[in-house]
């Protein structure tokens, strides 16, 4: 079904939270969207309502894509900052597709690869502010986490997750070795609070 539709009724669904759709919810990793922004969000909630579906829908009058490429296209844009997960990019898709706004294109392989139709760009136009507004927001977690999310701190947390695992399995852990582990860790925690 096609619609006309303002970004006032562009949020969906009487609360207003364009996360339900036909009458069915969209599950739990969608829940876990709102509250973090997916597997990968690093507990932040970037988009409310309708504001995902714009930012896609511009990816795609971009340039053609399927759920993949805009899953790494939007962590890209942020840095690795924020990447919504599949269980909420799929059924935006399909939410843009039934209203007209998207449209499947022919591709090679399962997956389904889709451009904006000249309604999605009508829509888009209408809401030039609104997206520019999203896109700036995507540029700004982008320069925090290059401030905040540097290879050598990556680098580091993945071997301290290393070494705990590791340790922290054996069978010879004790509590008098958790609580050395946690002392230390409060006491690095401590000495980075301190720097300047």
């Amino acid at each position: 079904m096609r619609f006309g539709i303002g970004y006032g009724a562009w949020t969906g669904g009487p609360r207003g939270d364009g996360h339900r759709h036909g009458g069915r919810d969209h599950g739990p990793e969608h829940a876990a969207w709102k509250q973090g922004g997916g597997p990968r969000g690093r507990g932040r909630r970037l988009f409310d309502g309708g504001e995902l579906k714009l930012v896609m829908l511009k990816l795609i009058a971009d340039a053609p894509r399927h759920g993949y490429d805009l899953i790494r296209e939007i962590e890209g844009l942020t840095g690795g900052g924020y990447a919504p997960s599949p269980g909420v990019v799929y059924p935006t898709l399909s939410m843009l597709d039934e209203m007209g706004l998207i449209e499947e294109q022919q591709s090679e392989g399962a997956k389904k690869r889709f451009a904006a139709s000249d309604e999605g760009r009508a829509h888009l136009a209408e809401n030039a502010a609104v997206v520019d507004g999203l896109f700036a927001r995507l540029s700004a977690v982008g320069a925090e986490s290059e401030r905040t999310d540097g290879a050598p701190i990556r680098r580091a947390m993945g071997n301290l997750r290393q070494v705990l695992q590791h340790r922290l399995m054996r069978e010879d852990v004790n509590e008098d070795t958790l609580h050395e582990v946690a002392a230390l860790l409060d006491e690095a925690a401590q000495k980075i609070e301190r720097l300047k």
